[in-house]
């Protein structure tokens, strides 16, 4: 016999003497069972199916990496399980460098947040498909990037590193105390101050090496055809902006590299090999370019034919290995340590903790790389129920999705409907009770999540330890999960 709940019933707080019990017989015949994990607990909602087999608890995040327990520490215990055991069902997964595959991701699995600013391990594509959101954490690590990108500038400008070296040699044979004045000029190099650094790219990194660069006494020009208005005000008062890439590459003597790789050729629109045998064309010979955003920005090739030329004294530091000139004398290798503080660590798993939080918990996204931006009002928590679907983007599918309120009778408190390339969101705020009547909220989600074009749906409970209940898919060639 089909359940109806109205929404005022919705929860019903148990004594806190009693044990943290949920009632599965609403949803799985009689049997009943215990959860550990919240300090209280409520009846199970709305009568929706819950054929997962987990208790309607709890949200399950699983972890790949070790992810910073000061942002793990984020999540609230009562209402979040964290491990990176889990198998078979999860609610989210947070990520640093596993290359994460699309068969480790369960049905079950509302959410995907990298630690960092690249999605280059995800298969977002894949997951688009799937109706899963792709977070990442712009900014999070800009500060420890920046300090490296200025570590690097200072590497170049004086052999530092040969210097060292040198000196190691030298101790080992006990000649050092003699030999050290005599062969410094060996090592010899030029200062930073008056001289102009080029940045390419003015976002979170762009804009921080930029500020800190002019506070060296450098000058300071940039390319970013995509500034914003926001990384703008960061930049330094005296910042001119140029053009295009080579006219920053022909009047700089530092170029800093900070672009999003994107794996196409230039030509197609991608950022893959943008710094070529025509760009080195435009440096200027004693020029040093600093590639600290990603190694295929570069085609090694070309780098190496330009640094073998005799007129070129121009230096290359990358944070990448490159096969090509790893070992040539005027590059420096650095190990991929750009992000490799506990500070940007830490900064960058509370940053994929929140928006998480913030998606399961009130359907809101931020900072995600496949979905658009969905901001909400407030809602009246205790008279509404808010329902996402995720569809495709084509004509007409809102109007099936609100045919679906229409023929139960509910009223729309609140409605937002954003698309990002081949997929749209909506969030839907409906109050509860319809002229008094009972809602058959099971047969909604039914109705909402079988439209062809609807990849899933979820009930919004916000932060309550009814986190992993109401997600329904329309999963290709199978139908209809929950």
């Amino acid at each position: 016999e089909r359940q109806t709940y109205p929404f005022r019933k919705m929860f019903r707080p148990l004594s806190r003497a009693c044990k943290p019990a949920v009632n599965a017989s609403l949803f799985s015949g009689k049997k009943s069972f215990q959860s550990s994990a919240p300090a209280m607990s409520y009846s199970v909602p709305l009568g929706l199916e819950h054929g997962t087999g987990l208790e309607p608890g709890t949200f399950r995040i699983k972890t790949f990496n070790k992810i910073s327990p000061d942002g793990l520490k984020r999540f609230p215990e009562p209402f979040y399980q964290i491990s990176g055991d889990y198998e078979d069902h999860c609610h989210a997964i947070l990520l640093r460098s596993h290359k994460l595959q699309a068969s480790e991701v369960p049905t079950s699995c509302r959410a995907i947040a990298r630690c960092g600013a690249g999605t280059n391990n995800v298969p977002v594509g894949e997951m688009t498909e799937a109706g899963i959101p792709v977070f990442n954490t712009p900014g999070a690590n800009a500060n420890a990037v920046k300090e490296l990108v200025l570590a690097g500038l200072l590497l170049s400008s004086r052999d530092i590193i040969g210097g060292v070296g040198h000196m190691k040699t030298l101790g080992a044979d006990g000649t050092a105390r003699e030999r050290v004045e005599k062969d410094k000029a060996m090592f010899g190099g030029r200062e930073i101050a008056g001289k102009t650094i080029g940045v390419v790219g003015l976002g979170h990194i762009g804009s921080a090496t930029a500020r800190d660069a002019a506070a060296l006494g450098m000058n300071v020009v940039g390319f970013d055809p995509g500034l914003t208005v926001q990384a703008a005000l960061k930049l330094p008062r005296e910042t001119k902006l140029l053009p295009s890439i080579k006219a920053v590459l022909g009047s700089a003597d530092y170029v800093s590299l900070n672009v999003p790789f994107i794996n196409k050729p230039v030509s197609e629109g991608g950022t893959k090999g943008i710094i070529n045998a025509e760009m080195f064309e435009y440096m200027k010979s004693d020029a040093v370019l600093l590639n600290f955003a990603r190694g295929e920005l570069v085609d090694s090739n070309d780098l190496k034919a330009w640094m073998n030329k005799p007129s070129v004294s121009g230096k290359y530091v990358t944070d990448f290995p490159d096969d090509e000139v790893w070992d040539h004398k005027n590059a420096i290798v650095i190990p991929h340590l750009g992000a490799s503080t506990e500070e940007a660590e830490d900064a960058a798993a509370s940053m994929a903790a929140d928006t998480v939080m913030r998606f399961l918990t009130t359907g809101e996204i931020i900072n995600s790389v496949n979905f658009p931006e969905t901001l909400l009002d407030s809602r009246d928590t205790e008279n509404t129920v808010r329902i996402g679907v995720v569809n495709r983007n084509v004509p007409a599918v809102l109007t099936k999705i609100l045919g679906v309120f229409g023929n139960h009778s509910l009223n729309i408190s609140q409605q937002v409907n954003k698309s990002r390339g081949d997929i749209a969101y909506n969030v839907i705020d409906i109050i509860a009770e319809a002229g008094g009547a009972e809602v058959a909220w099971k047969e909604v989600q039914k109705e909402l999540t079988t439209i062809d074009e609807v990849i899933s749906s979820r009930f919004i409970f916000g932060n309550s330890p009814l986190g992993g209940y109401g997600y329904a898919k329309n999963l290709p060639g199978e139908g209809y999960w929950v």
